[in-house]
């Protein structure tokens, strides 16, 4: 079976390491070869265009408050499926209007969130308003079953596709927080601005949303209209010595 590139590189990684450790260890004396990994294209995100993402919106929030929410966490504040899982109403102030996204689950294991840093993101109006609805005294999970036990990883994508069935668009949790990062370009945000509320370790990863900007793009090259600026500082002649034996500089 062909692998990807990139699952090539993820396997490569750990046996990099695994050999750098054997030599730190005086397991092996020396690393037998160099590892190089392959390249990788760069490609550009799918994400869901703004028509479709109301749709998406909608149709969430026609098969359950929850769905809505769900929806609304990856695209309009761009949670990882993960960090989603995790978050917890100690997290969220509905009277500042912001979340903290500070772990997320992996397989039932909470950890840091991928990038190791907590992030605060300011909510939206309608993920404000959905949080509120949502509000449940069954445990510390924003998401969680009836008992209070939280989603699988299975049952959020499940709900995730669903909606998406429904409201006939891509299916993924994971194009929601594509979809949050493309509409932020594609309304001016800055690049340094989504790295910061998509916790991107790199700006790198913020740029492939950039060339959605194009008022951005446009703004830059407005800036070829404008008249180059000049400046008038006269001449500039020697009047005398001064008694230093400097000579004196008057501007005229």
């Amino acid at each position: 079976m062909v692998k990807a590139p990139k699952t090539v590189n993820n396997a490569l990684t750990v046996l990099s390491v695994l050999l750098k450790k054997a030599v730190e260890w005086n397991v092996i004396e020396r690393m037998p070869c160099l590892v190089q990994l392959l390249p990788v294209p760069k490609s550009s995100a799918g994400f869901h265009d703004f028509e479709q993402y109301e749709r998406l919106v909608d149709s969430a929030r026609e098969l359950s408050r929850q769905t809505e929410l769900i929806v609304l966490l990856g695209g309009d504040a761009g949670l990882r499926c993960g960090e989603m899982m995790a978050l917890e109403w100690s997290d969220v102030d509905l009277g500042k209007r912001q979340i903290c996204v500070q772990r997320s689950d992996w397989n039932g294991e909470v950890t840091t969130t991928k990038g190791g840093r907590l992030r605060y993101i300011p909510l939206t109006l309608r993920l404000t308003a959905a949080l509120r609805e949502h509000r449940h005294l069954r445990g510390p999970l924003v998401l969680s079953e009836s008992d209070g036990k939280p989603l699988t990883r299975q049952k959020v994508q499940t709900k995730v596709k669903r909606a998406s069935k429904l409201a006939k668009v891509r299916k993924g949790v994971h194009i929601l927080r594509h979809t949050f990062c493309s509409h932020l370009a594609m309304r001016g945000a800055p690049a340094r601005a989504i790295q910061e509320l998509a916790g991107h370790s790199e700006l790198g990863m913020t740029q492939r949303y950039m060339h959605l900007s194009p008022a951005a793009l446009d703004a830059a090259i407005r800036l070829l209209d404008q008249s180059p600026i000049t400046r008038n500082c006269g001449d500039i002649v020697e009047t005398g010595t001064a008694p230093t034996g400097r000579s004196l500089i008057a501007i005229t």
